[in-house]
């Protein structure tokens, strides 16, 4: 049996909050028990709630953010702590930037995006 998520997604992009419910509700309409999301490092902003971080990355191009600043990710509301956010995507590979695997390889990097899903998402990541 196949899920339809054509018709479970809404891709939307996030500027300011999220609570972990509206989360947790992508996530059972979805895959389950993650939620597949795109941040822009530099515009502290994230796409969230699709099939694909290609989409979510195009759905950011579209919107002005620039390629080198964009960076899949999934989220897993139940998580807490280092479980909280994957950073892995097929769209993270990219030698240009020496970034070579799918996931983020630059510490720096993956402070900046924890930091802002952080600042976006209404719960505490670390506990």
């Amino acid at each position: 049996m196949s899920i339809d998520l054509k018709n479970k997604l809404s891709m939307k992009i996030i500027r300011e909050k999220l609570t972990l419910d509206e989360l947790k509700e992508m996530a059972a309409n979805t895959f389950g028990d993650l939620v597949k999301a795109v941040v822009d490092v530099d515009r502290e902003i994230l796409a969230i709630d699709a099939e694909l971080h290609s989409d979510l990355e195009a759905l950011l191009l579209e919107n002005g953010s620039g390629q080198n600043s964009l960076w899949g990710i999934n989220l897993y509301p139940e998580m807490r702590g280092n479980g909280f956010i994957e950073f892995d995507s097929i769209i993270n590979m990219r030698p240009s930037q020496d970034n070579r695997s799918r996931g983020v390889e630059d510490a720096e990097i993956r402070e900046k995006i924890a930091a802002i899903i952080e600042k976006i998402i209404s719960h505490d990541i670390s506990a």
